[in-house]
């Protein structure tokens, strides 16, 4: 039996809280299912350990590096689920530095690192979460993915998680492509959902009506404008937009003109303030500041500050040692998010390999990592 979630006035999804061990026992009529929100109550995160196997061979140190800051922030207040061809290895990185009481391993063969995109996107469907396992081919055959599309399975095989499992292989979606506001609305890039070789047999109109049935949301949101250099996912929206509590969107704006990127984040900005609520007021929108250029060698890497990581107590952000952007970037997040700290990661590691801190971690709601 489902049970039906009425919303505060407010429109704010964490205005009530949920105990899944006792559902019956809150105090507010439930709705369900639904796409929860990133700020939702989580009961963890997910990082997939780079190893020697992965592109990460090369700077391998460093990125654990990262990998153990990241893991460090989490285990603070919430569980780590930790995804790895060799437990044993992990630990003796993270053991003397990370909260390990907090921390869950799963021994599992990988390719790569990039948890958003390879991880599960969780449904709240009556009193038991479920887990949707879409198809992860590599961005678009872009990178071998074989191993790293069977981890959700796996996992749920081996009884990682308190959940129920939607088997969606035969549709292409990764979790940095989407933003949910937990109220129905969901954001997306039709640079990334239209792409080649991802469900390139399905047009607009069929991807977003196959949204919203498999979602249960009332409507899509598409930017057609933003990109940045050396992003290998075409566009995904965390690396641009990035929907915030109270109707809020915080996103990327570039102020110089002689930027490559300035012409199309105007655009972006531009579209952006073209959109409504549900209640058809416009959203409260925060610029983000573009960093400044970053290169390997002669390739420009693609640094945002909007690939931040909302947790139940804090906001982990990127940062590039730029000391004045990544300071503005906190201030603007600190607005966003009232209420939580603001922490910065280190993530130049990260974006030699074209990503950032988001795309290196899945949050799971409440009740879901056992």
């Amino acid at each position: 039996m489902g049970i039906l979630v009425s919303l505060p006035k407010s429109g704010d999804e964490n205005d009530f809280q949920i105990d899944w061990s006792n559902p019956f026992g809150a105090q507010v009529e439930m709705r369900a299912p639904f796409l929860p929100s990133e700020w939702h109550e989580q009961s963890g995160i997910q990082l997939t350990w780079p190893h020697a196997g992965t592109d990460w061979a090369h700077m391998l140190k460093e990125v654990q590096e990262c990998f153990t800051a990241i893991a460090r922030e989490i285990a603070k207040s919430e569980l780590l689920f930790i995804v790895a061809p060799d437990i044993e290895a992990v630990k003796t990185q993270i053991a003397s530095r990370v909260n390990m009481e907090n921390v869950r391993f799963f021994e599992c063969e990988t390719n790569d690192t990039w948890a958003r995109d390879h991880g599960a996107i969780t449904m709240i469907d009556g009193t038991t979460p479920r887990l949707l396992d879409f198809c992860f081919n590599g961005w678009g055959q872009k990178f071998a993915s074989g191993l790293d599309n069977q981890i959700t399975r796996k996992a749920y095989e081996a009884k990682c998680f308190n959940a129920d499992y939607d088997n969606r292989l035969d549709f292409v979606l990764e979790g940095g492509s989407i933003e949910s506001d937990g109220l129905g609305t969901l954001l997306t890039t039709s640079n990334c959902l239209l792409a080649p070789n991802r469900n390139d047999k399905m047009n607009r109109v069929e991807i977003e009506e196959y949204l919203r049935s498999v979602f249960h949301i009332q409507r899509v949101l598409w930017l057609d404008h933003g990109y940045l250099a050396g992003d290998d996912t075409d566009s995904h929206v965390d690396t641009l937009a990035r929907l915030c509590p109270n109707n809020t969107i915080a996103y990327v704006k570039c102020t110089d003109p002689d930027d490559e990127h300035f012409e199309e984040l105007q655009k972006m900005e531009e579209q952006l303030r073209m959109f409504r609520t549900l209640k058809g007021e416009p959203y409260r929108l925060l610029p983000l500041p573009m960093a400044d250029c970053i290169k390997d060698n002669t390739e420009r890497l693609p640094a945002t500050y909007a690939n931040f990581l909302i947790t139940n107590k804090t906001v982990l952000y990127p940062t590039y040692n730029q000391p004045k952007n990544d300071a503005k970037a906190a201030e603007v997040l600190a607005e966003a998010f009232p209420g939580r700290e603001i922490a910065g990661i280190d993530c130049r590691a990260l974006i030699k390999q074209h990503g950032s801190l988001h795309c290196v971690t899945m949050q799971y709601p409440v009740g879901v990592i056992k």
